[in-house]
């Protein structure tokens, strides 16, 4: 039987699921993570009711995080025309700064070993380890490595993937806020060349976190003019961008997004989260996806270190079980995006959709997925 050890390379809410889930069967993790928890991240920080069966049974109590309640969708229109709807399972809010600490302290009580403040420089395999060099120095050894760094890393170039060497347009903005919104419903406010999504998260705050193309920034120069004279032609946000308390000095930015299709294996290298794949943000699922990668992926390593699968039935299992679960869903995503973010499209779907509940309801579900 190989060894029943497990290096992580990431410490979001992938990484930290895995860990969780892995060590919770008596699996050594070491979680590789470049910085210090508690960190903010880019996130629209909305989940999907469908991760809490899943989530309750690691022991996880996102009561004790007070978050946001979410039951309704808005979506409005760069000139303001809006739908609105109910969520089928509904959801809930909770800024990534809290909920990955959590999820950091739980691991740590469960024996995690955590590396902190270092990042994975070298991934080497020889047919049975890999050996994982770190900046520190140190070399790390273990039969299971998971990539779980998120959307982009200077290891998708050392592991030459495709998406890598693709340049991509687009880049977010997040921001936590106080302001006088709903707390029930989490909005969608497209504008020219980019969408905004703003909801409650625990306390009194909301996220505010939107996409929007480097040809945007680069036409107007600054963050700031840009919201000033782009995303404030929408009506709704010109409101949050005008009335609302801003409670960052300056916005969490993150560049070269890429929503195109990944591979969930490299080089023996089990892709978790947003490394495996990435649904647009519009879609508003991406964290519940990256929690139930997580679950399908330690389900198949645990089965490869009972000795009850080899290396080459755990690569293949896990690629068709994540294939299975979100490729449609990653399709849809990519062609739900093509509607918004050119004014004259994004009012016609607004305006065209408003009057077919029964095909946003079809988005919806297309985009989500069932409790777990």
């Amino acid at each position: 039987m190989v060894s029943r050890k497990v290096i992580v390379i990431g410490g979001g809410l992938a990484g930290l699921v895995n860990a969780l889930q892995l060590s919770a069967q008596g699996v050594d993790v070491t979680l590789v993570e470049k910085k210090k928890f508690p960190f903010h991240k880019v996130c629209g920080e909305y989940i999907s009711n469908e991760v809490l069966p899943f989530l309750n049974s690691l022991g996880v109590d996102i009561e004790e995080l007070q978050p946001s309640r979410l039951t309704h969708f808005l979506l409005s229109s760069p000139a303001g025309r809006t739908l609105q709807t109910p969520l089928d399972l509904g959801g809930f809010g909770v800024s990534r700064y809290k909920l990955d600490y959590y999820l950091f302290q739980l691991a740590q009580r469960q024996g995690v070993t955590f590396r902190q403040q270092v990042s994975a420089t070298e991934v080497s395999f020889d047919g049975a380890s890999f050996t994982v060099t770190l900046s520190s120095g140190e070399k790390l050894q273990a039969p299971v490595v998971i990539g779980a760094y998120g959307k982009r890393s200077a290891l998708d170039r050392r592991l030459h993937r495709t998406f890598f060497e693709e340049r991509s347009p687009y880049l977010a903005v997040k921001y936590h806020l106080r302001t006088q919104l709903p707390r029930h419903v989490i909005a969608l406010h497209n504008f020219s060349d980019g969408y905004a999504g703003v909801s409650a998260i625990e306390e009194d705050r909301y996220c505010f976190c939107y996409l929007t193309t480097r040809q945007n920034l680069k036409k107007h120069g600054t963050i700031a003019e840009m919201e000033a004279n782009e995303l404030s032609k929408n009506p709704f946000l010109k409101d949050i961008l005008t009335n609302s308390e801003f409670l960052y000095s300056q916005p969490e930015v993150i560049n070269e997004i890429s929503f195109a299709p990944k591979a969930c294996l490299e080089d023996h290298v089990l892709m978790s989260g947003d490394a495996a794949g990435l649904i647009t943000p519009l879609c508003g699922n991406g964290m519940a996806m990256a929690i139930h990668s997580a679950k399908l992926l330690s389900e198949q390593v645990l089965l490869f270190l009972n000795g009850q699968q080899t290396r080459a039935q755990l690569e293949t299992n896990y690629a068709t079980a994540w294939q299975r679960q979100f490729g449609a869903r990653l399709q849809t995503g990519r062609l739900v995006q093509r509607l918004f973010g050119q004014p004259f499209l994004s009012e016609l779907a607004v305006t065209g959709l408003s009057y077919l509940p029964g095909a946003v309801k079809a988005i919806m579900r297309r985009t989500h997925g069932k409790p777990f």
